[in-house]
Parts: structure tokens; sequence; C-alpha cells
């Protein structure tokens, strides 16, 4: 739906009975009728934290996800609840709510992973919150991020070696808040007042030395440092310090809650309505509600079989749903723009085949809009094929259409003629001369009679020749003429037919040129808004790889100047990585656009072209005029 559903209430995402984790149909439901860009926003962290009561705050409600006053887990499994977005009506805001981390009543704990994996890949902003500082332990309790390597895969090549994984990983991650609940200390680093941002800054700073404690406690910072470049703070306050109010706090008004509190919460809110980004994947492929709903299935799928999430993977899942789609959505809209504008008959195949090039230039626009990762061009192959078709099923009904008329007509003015042949009117002294000025009246009208299309002449062909024994007839039956007379009469009707028969064959040879036209322009029409959007799309690429580029420099930078000397040149050979990515895809000559452009040509010449019915029909016009 245009707007995104506006639900009431969240609903289960994805189930989990503590041995196995599984997607909710009827939550697949629902992001299928969404049909716009989703800014997701997924909250994690420790069990009993408050995380329930932020989300409801970002969907203006004080109810919706469970709250709980005692030390027993309320939510279970990723619970989801899709609702407008208070301040970009073109977007839907998803909203997922994890279980707790840590929970001790759950019977695998590895599940805990899983939902911080799952919570990385679905949303476009991860917010992680904790409680009353960022120390040593909450980094510890962090631990789940630096598992994120060992859950999630960017590539579906099994020879991978973990460089290109999390070179990559920075391409597609969210962007990254954390949110610390009831603080209680004050801003301030070494006696100066720090932003909250600046906080969080310090405290992912690497602990000096090389020893096993140093290393366990620096792996989470690293890897929030390396996936994730744009990183937000966020301290709260204690709602209230009423504790029967905070055990009851969905029902307690704002003007209870402590003021300093609300500011906060409403800066929260503010900044995630303002600045959180719609989710995109890599090559930025904007992800909508029904995408959504097929990268859940894609990462689920994988989980309960063992497997590893794979970007790629899902996105070739998603790829080939939504190109498939895509394919129909064009062709749909090129019969529905044929049939409004054609009427038919058109008075000549080139009006039809400018009306189709008009329609098949916007279907083939649609297509480039809503499809994507179609590498070889496949679908667009199958889009050209069965457009192709369509065409020629409407040049078939122009031609049926236009016969028919056409034959109503000549049927409705031979009527005349047709009678006084009956009647013998031309069985006369004289009556040849008579029965020709009536069949020359005849055409007269017919050429006079507006719109008869394309098989305008064939038809009126076809009836002159039906026409030729009886016209003969009346010729050597007409005693007021003499054998010579007779003999130039036959020869000059044999001369007029044989005229006619070029003429209509200039106009099939003529037309069948056209056809030709016709899909030389469809081949450099696919071509050109192909190249365009191979093109953005390189330029993208390029864009994303320059971030990712920049953003590896900086970390490598701070290394350096947190005197990690050997650590920043371990990140050497991700940098190299990356260099020689985009030194392939700025290389134009050898680039994959040339190569996509080069081989996509071939399979559209197959289809247009090849076997070559209207190149034949144009060497068989040709000989045959040549033999006149």
């Amino acid at each position: 739906m245009a707007s995104g559903p506006n639900m009431t209430d969240p609903i289960c995402l994805i189930k989990n009975n503590n041995e196995l984790l599984s997607v909710n149909q009827e939550a697949l439901e629902i992001l299928e009728k969404i049909s716009q860009p989703v800014v997701v926003v997924a909250i994690v962290g420790l069990y009993r934290t408050g995380k329930s009561y932020l989300m409801n705050r970002l969907a203006g409600r004080n109810h919706g996800f469970r709250l709980g006053s005692t030390v027993q887990s309320e939510t279970k499994g990723i619970w989801m609840w899709c609702v407008p977005h208070p301040s970009k009506p073109d977007c839907t805001l998803v909203l997922l709510d994890t279980e707790g981390l840590g929970d001790v009543e759950k019977g695998d704990p590895k599940n805990d992973s899983w939902i911080f994996a799952l919570a990385v890949l679905l949303s476009s902003v991860f917010v992680y919150n904790s409680t009353n500082t960022i120390n040593h332990q909450a980094l510890e309790q962090l631990h789940y991020v630096a598992e994120l390597t060992e859950l999630i895969r960017t590539k579906s090549s099994s020879e991978n070696d973990g460089v290109e994984d999390c070179t990559e990983f920075v391409s597609f991650f969210p962007d990254f808040i954390w949110i610390v609940r009831d603080f209680t200390l004050d801003l301030k680093l070494h006696g100066h007042p720090v932003t909250e941002d600046e906080y969080l800054e310090n405290a992912l700073k690497l602990i000096p030395g090389n020893n096993p404690k140093a290393r366990i406690s620096n792996l989470p910072r690293e890897c929030i440092r390396h996936f994730f470049p744009k990183r937000k703070c966020f301290v709260f306050d204690r709602p209230t310090h009423d504790k029967d109010l905070l055990a009851n706090i969905e029902n307690v008004s704002d003007d209870q809650l402590d003021p300093k509190f609300q500011e906060q919460a409403n800066n929260f809110c503010s900044y995630i309505f303002t600045n959180a980004k719609t989710k995109t994947l890599r090559d930025g492929i904007t992800v909508v509600g029904k995408r959504l709903g097929t990268l859940v299935v894609a990462y689920m799928d994988a989980i309960n079989t063992g497997d590893v999430p794979c970007l790629e993977n899902a996105v070739t899942t998603l790829a080939q749903l939504e190109n498939s789609a895509a394919v129909q959505k064009a062709a749909d809209l090129y019969s529905e723009q044929m049939a409004q504008r054609l009427s038919l008959p058109t008075d000549t195949l080139l009006e039809l085949l400018e009306v189709h090039a008009a329609c098949e230039s916007k279907a083939i626009a649609v297509f480039m809009e809503h499809s994507f990762k179609d590498d070889t061009q496949e679908f667009q192959k199958m889009l050209v094929e069965i457009i192709k078709n369509k065409k020629e099923g409407f040049v078939l009904q122009n031609e049926e259409a236009s016969a028919k008329y056409c034959q109503e007509k000549l049927d409705q003015l031979s009527k005349t003629l047709m009678k006084g042949i009956s009647a013998g009117m031309f069985s006369v002294p004289g009556g040849h001369e008579l029965y020709r000025r009536a069949k020359t009246k005849l055409e007269m009208e017919y050429c006079q009679v507006p719109r008869k299309g394309v098989k305008a002449d064939k038809v009126l062909q076809r009836f002159l020749q039906s026409q030729v024994a009886i016209e003969k007839s009346i010729l050597q039956a007409d005693k007021a003429l003499t054998d010579g007379q007779k003999a130039i009469a036959e020869e000059r009707a044999r001369k007029e037919a044989a005229e006619k028969a070029q003429e209509l064959l200039k106009q099939e040879l003529q037309e069948q040129e056209q056809q030709v036209a016709a899909q030389q322009r469809s081949f450099q029409e696919n071509i050109d808004q192909l190249t365009e959007k191979l093109e953005k799309e390189r330029a993208n690429i390029l864009r994303e790889q320059d971030k990712m580029l920049e953003h590896k420099l900086k970390v490598q930078e701070a290394l350096l100047k947190e005197g990690f000397k050997k650590k920043s040149q371990e990140m050497n050979a991700e940098i190299q990585h990356l260099r020689n990515m985009i030194a392939r895809n700025q290389d134009t000559e050898t680039s994959w656009i040339t190569t996509a452009l080069h081989a996509f040509g071939r399979e559209m010449a197959s289809v247009l072209f090849s076997p070559s019915k209207l190149l034949d029909y144009i060497v068989k016009g040709v000989s045959s005029l040549y033999k006149k």
C-alpha cells in the first residue's frame, strides 16, 4: 500500500522457542503490503534494561511493545511495529524490538548471537541499550559484535579468507547508536566537559598492551570502530526515582517523569526521525517492506539450515523475485499504454510503430526502476522478447482490424456494382465501358474512406482480382468492340493489375523496412537505458568504495595515533583490497559495463533479428521488384 500500514500493535516477526528461530507468516504478509522505502530501527541489549519503552516512544505510544517490572524477560524473538514515519511521508518506520540478551532462562545461548546478527542485518539504525556507564564490563557484554565476522558473510564464495568480508561489512552495516540508561555520572574527561559522542569515542579507545586480557577487551572496541562508521551516543537519567512509578512506567504520564529524562527521550526520538536513513543494501538498493520480508526469510532459511546468512545470496534471492515482478510490471504497462494510445486500425504501420516506441521506452524505464542485480541481463532480455511478441500481436490486431473495416466498406460500396452485374446491366453493347466507369467510381469512393489502415490496398487488390474474370467475360461479350479493341483492353487491364501489384509490393517492402527500423530503435533504446543504469550503478559502487576506503584510512590513522602501529599495519591488506576494487571499477576499457553491454547486445540481436524474417522479406521484396 502506498502509505504503509498503520499497525495498532506490534506483531512477532521472528519467533524464538529457545530451540529454533522461525518467521511469523502474518508479519511477512504485513511487510508484503508496504511498497514504501523503510527506515528500520532495531534495538538490542541486556534484558530488563528498558528497550521496549524507548521503542514505544518512537511509535508515539505508551503501550505497544511489552514492558515488564520483574526480572523475567518479556520480549521473545524479534517483534515488529510498522508505523507511518512522522517526518518522512514517503517512508514507513519499522521498529524492531529484540528479546533481552543474556536471559538465564534461555535454552540455547546461541540464539542471542543470531538475534544480534539479525538486528544488524535488517536495520538501518542499530541501537544498543545498556545501563549506568560505558565501561569495561559494558563492552564485555557487547561481545556479540565480535562474533559478527563468524555469523555474517558478504560473498557466497567459499574461498573468502575473511579479508573481503571484513572490508565490505561497512558498506551495508547500519548506523550505530549506544544508549546509556540511568546515567548518573558527569560528562567530563580530565576535568573538561565532553559531549555524549565524545564520551562514546573515548570509551572505544583501545587499551594499551598485547596481553590476552587487553586483546579480549579490545575486540568489541575494534569491531565497533571498524564496522560502524557512523556512531552516536545518548545518555538518559532515570525516568523517575519513584520505584512504584518505575514498575508501572507505561501508565505514567509525561508530567510524572523527570523533566531531564523527558528532554533526553525527546532528543533521541527527534534524532531518529530526522537522521535515521532508509534501509539500503549494497550498490544503493533501496529496501521497501516487501523486500525486507524477503530478506528476513532468506536469512532465517540460512540460519535454520545450519548455514551463515550471506548478503550476496539474500540479494540474489531478492533480485530473482523483484526482477520477475519488474518484467511483469513493465510488460503490463506496455500493454496498457498501447491499448490506451492506439485506435485500431491505424492509418499506417509507422503510426503504430511510433506509439510502440514511446510505450516501449516507458516500459523499459519502469523495468530499470524496479529491477536490480540483473547482472547477466537475463530479465531485460526476457522483457525484450515479451514486448517484441506483444508488438507483433498489436501489428496483427491492427492488420485484422484494417482488413475487416476495409472489407465492410468495400462490401457496402460495391453493392450497386454487384447488383448491376447480376441484373445484366453490363451485358449490352458498350457494357465494358459502363463496367469500367462503375468500377473506377467504386475505387474513387473507396479511396476517399478515411483511416482504412494498413490493409486498404490489399483488400482492394483482392476485390479487383475477384473481378478479373467477370470483367473479361463482359469484355468478350461486348459487341460494340472489335477484336483489336478487346485485345487492347485486355492488355491495359493486365498492365493496370501489374502496376497495382507492384505498388502493393512496394508498400509491403516499405513496411518491412519500417519494422527493421523499429527493431533497431528497440535495440538502441534498451542499450541506452541499460548503459545509463550501469553507469549510475558504477558511480554508486565507486562512491561506496570511496567511503569505505576513507573510513578504513581513518581507523588506521586512529590506531597509529593511539600507538597501535602493528594493528595499523595489519589493516593494509583490507585497504589494498579496497584500492584494487576501486581501480578495477575505474578502468573503463575493461570494466564490467563494457562487457555487459557487449554480451547483452549479442543477446538482443538474437531476439530481435535472428532468425531474420524481416530481412528475408526485404531481400525477397527487392528481388521481386528487380524482376519486374
